[in-house]
């Protein structure tokens, strides 16, 4: 055999043992996306999914009249908005950063503080929300709802067994169910399948710097965060380095316990290079800076260029696929 042929095959060997080395590793920590996040509570059927893409994008239900979840959570964005922090009826500023919808129905809770139990949770009580749609209480929403013929016909279909059905609970459920669809899989998840050429080189090198600086720690499973709550400055104050214009104490002004004093939920990283700004009060808007951030005040370490540039690349193998149903916008009931 030609010696060059031979070490080439013998570099392609080694290539292809290592990349086996770091896929075994990586299924430690993660796993892929699931199609679907099911919930025992409220199942899935395609007429409460297709109500729920439809009340996802209704207006009519805000006391201003131009307020809806797409407001804060448009899908052209990959369900964010990319403001600092929101912006609902009458352009009332929220208290935080609006975090993306894609996959948010497969983390421990909703919002940053963990407030919010389910993303059935988060649609009943935003309604109310005096910075999201402030209708001035439930039986408002549900008179609007009933006063649309198409939505009568719509409800009872969703519900049949219900006598009636539109009221602000089916109302949450049928959002929910929608919300429980949007999996964004992407080419990382043909990497944990066993597809090792997914992934580039230099994403590959970010993995791996990802797996061994700890980022794992809180950044796992299968949406890389989402499944746990923890403090943002473990070595350093967070606001040190993002400039924050106001410190937020975080889940301490829920629970009250000191020791959840600047505690956030630890937000999951698909699409994370595509939904900035970052962190609870979107301080930030270079994702290399939130890695840098990150470096310093949660692992206690100074990363390099080349160690952010790595990172950086593996992360954009995060970017998701948006299905069919999520890119178009359906036709809402006009009477």
């Amino acid at each position: 055999m030609n010696k060059v042929i031979y070490t080439l095959l013998l570099a392609l060997s080694f290539s292809f043992a290592s990349d086996v080395e770091l896929l075994e590793e990586a299924r430690k920590y993660f796993y892929p996306l699931p199609e679907l996040f099911p919930s025992d509570k409220n199942p899935l059927t395609p007429e409460k999914i297709r109500l729920g893409k439809m009340l996802f994008y209704e207006k009519r239900i805000s006391i201003d009249g131009t307020t809806s979840c797409a407001k804060c959570h448009p899908l052209s964005l990959y369900g964010t908005d990319g403001l600092e922090k929101s912006r609902g009826n009458f352009s009332k500023e929220n208290p935080r950063n609006a975090p993306t919808v894609l996959n948010a129905a497969g983390q421990i809770s909703q919002h940053w503080r963990g407030d919010r139990k389910d993303v059935e949770d988060q649609a009943k009580r935003s309604v109310l929300g005096k910075g999201s749609f402030g209708a001035p209480s439930y039986q408002w929403v549900e008179n609007v709802l009933k006063s649309i013929k198409g939505y009568r016909e719509l409800f009872k279909k969703a519900f049949p067994d219900d006598k009636d059905p539109i009221n602000i609970d089916n109302f949450a459920k049928a959002i929910g169910a929608w919300e429980r669809t949007l999996s964004t899989p992407s080419r990382f998840d043909d990497f944990l399948k066993g597809h090792v050429d997914a992934l580039s080189e230099k994403e590959k090198r970010g993995l791996k710097k990802f797996i061994s600086y700890g980022c794992v720690a809180c950044h796992s499973g299968a949406l890389l965060g989402g499944t746990m709550y923890q403090k943002f400055g473990i070595y350093e104050p967070y606001w040190k380095y993002t400039k924050s214009k106001k410190i937020d104490e975080g889940r301490f002004n829920v629970t009250k316990k000191e020791e959840d004093r600047y505690v956030f939920k630890v937000p999951p990283l698909r699409n994370v290079a595509l939904t900035p700004p970052y962190f609870h009060d979107g301080s930030v808007r270079d994702l290399k800076r939130a890695i840098w951030i990150m470096g310093k005040v949660q692992l206690g370490k100074e990363l390099s260029e080349e160690d952010i540039s790595d990172i950086y690349s593996f992360l954009t193998s995060l970017n998701g696929r948006l299905s069919e149903d999520i890119i178009t916008v359906p036709l809402l009931p006009v009477r």
